[in-house]
């Protein structure tokens, strides 16, 4: 490969390669120092655990309702309680789904628009603007982002964890960015990891089909001292091509292995914890080449408890990701010079700092408040007709919030916060919210929150620019030299969201939530063409600005309801409405249709159910509604149909002992293939019937 423009192929290999070793070295030092440190104190005897392989106990809806959750306030409260659209997956809610990467685990919640693109890839949202890449909605894992600042959003296809070491899945939708930051526009997903201790013992599993060709993973945790628990864990998978909408192979089939460890001390008022993960995976892409992906990550945090339900802690981790992204050879046809192909390499380096201090002050306050600094270095090795400038770039983002609950009456609660952010491309980001909370009685909640909240620029909004390779030609046909160029000028997306929300135990067997919104956003992303010449038969360049503003409102429904001891079923239903425009005077080279992709009705029944003979069975009915996508190969304001859909998921189990399970699975059962994502065109994927057999062991 050629070295990148304005980059030596040394500079190159020490700014994308090194720090992919050095990652590795790293997290391999780290692993051993941690397992080294604790080892130094003599272990007790090694006890079994005969629930290994997974929680046995359906919670009730009452214990459901009362399951604590973190994400609304950064502190622990009972999800009846929480003012907010939140959702929850539970680690029982998972096993009995059959789900085998974290995108299938995510369509469990109903407040979230959830899109399989193809074999690896997957649009995932909240309250629309579901892109392939959606930007609006921050990831983390144990409170490690996972939001990539290349593209904006979130890489699914790297995030395939050992799905049993998942304790909850917290589903926010709606604004945070008040206690989360930046990205935290239409939703945030907190996932959250088991403690060490509540995986003691070895767990395995091994899963085979038509689709999921294979997938295997093993964990094993023990107790080293009186105080420190430990397990470590790895996981491999292997999956098959989808096809297209011809019922041709795609091509894009892909594996991944990774690993990784957790170690816990629980010191009686402090708590210490150290985790990572490291990963290296391939992608077959169909038409343009392959794609290699691989990162590792360390995490550290200290928590002190204080009297009252006062605490402290400071976090702070590292993550390195790495990616290359193939393009197909451009033949001279369509531009003069053409393009060879090329891969596009992605090289990030994240260190994060993460302060809270949550306390009382007086009878009926409660403050939270925090600082956090985070750097990350980004070294692109650049395609040769898709290139970033510069192509290595060092960004600092500097942080801190403050947020005030404030008791009025026994059961009125007012919240009012903000956070203040400094990043490098657009300066101070204010992102405030008030939130009302009435405890109407003891089993009903009901709330309304206004909150702002912004999206930074990505690279992809501001750096981004493609040479044309038409510089030589000869006048009058001499092409401008950029068929894409960067905007510096690029700023901010923002939201103004209003909520109102009920959430209730309407009985012992049935518990239900509602959340309508309005969200109001302004300087969204738009695509600008420029034209210049009578000679110049197409519009380029062409360059990100942000011209589109707009509204969307709507409503999201959850009902569970405990028909008898054995039959649970939960229902939902959303609703969306989108009315995006151009500010006046302004041009947008999509029509508006650039980062939406969303159905305006989704409906989905789950039946969970608890047969003789220790025989389970749940299943999952789906309804999506047909929705407008614009990626058409002319990159003009031309709009496909995804048309409307039904999908059904299924799962039957039996547990052969306490230490021994088997399960057939069966995902997309309604069709052989089905087409959830993708303008309409001879190539659109479309995503397999997959059937597969697992057997889980514990010890």
């Amino acid at each position: 490969m050629a070295p990148a423009e304005g980059l030596g192929s040394d500079a190159v290999e020490r700014g994308v390669r090194e720090p992919d070793a050095r990652a590795w070295q790293f997290f391999a030092i780290a692993v051993a120092t941690g397992i080294l440190n604790v080892l130094s104190t003599p272990a007790p005897a090694q006890t079994s655990d005969d629930a290994s392989t997974g929680e046995l106990k359906r919670l009730s809806v009452d214990e459901l309702m009362n399951v604590e959750v973190t994400s609304v306030s950064k502190e622990p409260q009972k999800l009846l309680r929480a003012p907010a659209s939140i959702q929850v997956i539970t680690a029982e809610d998972i096993r009995r789904s059959g789900a085998t990467t974290l995108p299938e685990a995510l369509r469990l919640a109903d407040n979230l628009q959830v899109a399989q693109i193809n074999a690896h890839d997957w649009a995932i949202s909240a309250r629309g603007f579901n892109a392939d890449l959606a930007n609006k909605l921050l990831v983390l894992i144990d409170g490690r982002a996972i939001y990539t600042p290349l593209y904006g959003g979130v890489l699914w296809n790297v995030q395939d964890y050992l799905l049993e070491d998942i304790d909850r899945i917290e589903v926010i939708s709606g604004p945070g960015g008040t206690l989360w930051g930046a990205n935290a526009v239409n939703g945030v997903i907190n996932i959250v990891t088991k403690a060490a201790r509540d995986t003691q013992g070895l767990y395995a599993f091994a899963a085979a089909g038509n689709q999921l060709e294979e997938q295997g993973g093993a964990r094993f945790g023990t107790q080293l001292a009186p105080d420190i628990y430990f397990r470590t864990y790895g996981k491999y998978t292997d999956e098959g091509p989808d096809v297209t909408s011809t019922g041709a192979s795609a091509h894009d089939s892909w594996h991944i292995g990774r690993g990784g460890f957790r170690l816990d001390r629980d010191a009686g008022a402090d708590q210490f914890t150290v985790q990572g993960d490291g990963y290296s995976g391939h992608e077959a892409m169909p038409g343009t080449g392959d794609s290699d992906l691989s990162g590792v990550n360390v995490l550290g945090r200290w928590t002190h408890s204080g009297p009252d339900n006062t605490w402290m802690s400071l976090q702070a981790y590292f993550d390195h990701a790495y990616i290359t992204q193939p393009y197909p050879a451009v033949p001279s046809s369509i531009f003069e010079s053409g393009f060879p192909a090329s891969l596009l390499t992605d090289s990030l380096d994240t260190y994060d700092l993460d302060f809270q201090d949550h306390f009382h002050l007086g009878s009926g306050q409660k403050i939270a408040w925090g600082l956090g600094y985070r750097a990350t270095r980004e070294a692109n090795y650049n395609a040769s007709e898709l290139r970033f400038s510069p192509p290595v770039l060092d960004q600092a983002l500097y942080s801190g919030f403050l947020q005030d609950e404030i008791e009025l009456t026994s059961s009125l609660y007012l919240t009012a916060g903000s956070k203040l952010e400094h990043n490098d491309y657009t300066g101070f980001e204010v992102e405030p919210s008030v939130r009302l909370q009435w405890n109407v009685d003891p089993s009903e909640l009901l709330w309304a929150a206004v909150s702002r909240a912004v999206r930074t620029p990505s690279r992809y909004d501001h750096d981004l620019y493609a040479p044309s390779g038409l510089s030589g030609a000869p006048p009058p046909l001499q092409y401008p030299t950029l068929i894409v160029r960067n905007n510096t000028n690029f700023v901010s997306e923002t939201l103004i969201a209003y909520e109102v929300g009920y959430r209730a135990e309407l009985s012992s067997h049935l518990t239900g939530s509602l959340a309508t919104f309005y969200n109001d956003y302004h300087d969204l992303r738009s695509v600008t063409a420029t034209p210049t010449t009578a000679f110049y038969p197409l519009p380029y360049p062409v360059f990100f600005q942000n011209n589109l503003e707009g509204d969307t409102y709507g409503f999201e429904l959850s009902v569970s309801y405990q028909l008898l001891d054995w039959w649970r079923l939960r229902a939902g239903y959303n609703l969306l409405r989108e009315s995006l425009h151009l500010r006046p005077g302004t041009t947008d080279a999509t029509g508006g249709t650039n980062d939406t992709a969303d159905p305006q009705q989704q409906v989905a029944l789950h039946s969970s159910m608890d047969l003789p003979y220790n025989v389970s069975w749940d299943a999952a009915l789906r309804w999506t509604d047909s929705f407008e996508i614009d990626d058409g190969p002319t990159g003009g304001p031309v709009v496909g149909i995804v048309p409307s859909y039904f999908g059904l998921d299924m799962r039957l189990a039996w547990r052969v002992s306490s230490k021994l399970e088997l399960a057939l699975v069966g995902q997309n059962l309604l069709h052989e293939y089905q087409v959830e994502y993708g303008f309409p065109s001879p190539t659109r994927e479309a995503i397999v019937r997959s059937v597969f057999a697992k057997i889980t062991w514990g010890f």
